[in-house]
Parts: C-alpha cells; structure tokens; sequence
C-alpha cells in the first residue's frame, strides 16, 4: 500500500497491490505504475524495513529522500528489551523524534544508546540504509 500527502497535508490511497513484501520486483511494478499515472517524484519516502521497497524506490525515483518509519523502527527496538523496560524506553525513544530541535534530539539519542546499549546491543537504533 502506498499513500501520498498532498501540501495540505491531505492523505490520500495512491496504490493497494498485491506482492511479495520484500520483493523488489513487486514494489518497482507498483512504482511504475505510479509513474505512469503521472505522479511526480516524491519529496520524501517513508516506510518500514522491507528492503525490496527502498531498492526499487531508488531505481524508480532516485532523488526521493528515504527515512524509517518510527512506528516500525520504535516496535523493533522494543521487541529487543524486556517487557519491564519498554515503557521507558518507548519515551526515550519518543523523546528523540518528538524533540524541538536537532540539538534536542541528538542528546536524546545519546542518552538512549548510553542507557540500553551496553546491555542489550539488540535493541539498535543507529540509522541503517533506508532508515
């Protein structure tokens, strides 16, 4: 499933396709279609770790800034620690992408990793290729 926002903020259903999750073959059909309907390059793309939608992404619309979805990347992050530190962890975590500033939020990522890194190094949040 793909969904646009307009300027106004405005959602709408671009795409709702069938396919193999991870394929890139199956995200890039989707994407072309798009194209062929006339949809210009995206300003920003975001999206959950399915690797087959950042390749296609880039072969479709190579100028088309990528970013992770923080629903997905803070459910991830979580299912790596134990049940008793999730709360806390969550508004760590919710603290660096809610943050007023860059500023702001590169201290609340420091403090995250100093806090939970050290222990359980499973619960990665450091930016990857598509996050």
């Amino acid at each position: 499933m793909i969904i646009g926002v307009n300027e106004r903020g405005e959602k709408h259903f671009l795409a709702i396709e069938d396919g193999v999750r991870e394929s890139t073959q199956s995200w890039r059909e989707v994407l072309l279609k798009l194209k062929s309907r006339g949809m210009n390059v995206p300003q920003l793309a975001i999206g959950d770790g399915a690797m087959g939608f950042w390749a296609a992404l880039e072969e479709v619309y190579p100028k088309t800034r990528h970013q992770r979805c923080w629903m997905h990347k803070t459910m991830n992050v979580l299912n790596c620690l134990p049940k008793s530190l999730q709360p806390k962890a969550k508004q760590a975590l919710h603290g660096i992408w809610q943050a007023d500033t860059r500023e702001d939020a590169e201290k609340a990522f420091d403090l995250f990793l100093a806090t939970y890194e050290p222990k359980y190094p499973k619960a990665h949040i450091v930016p990857t290729e598509g996050s």
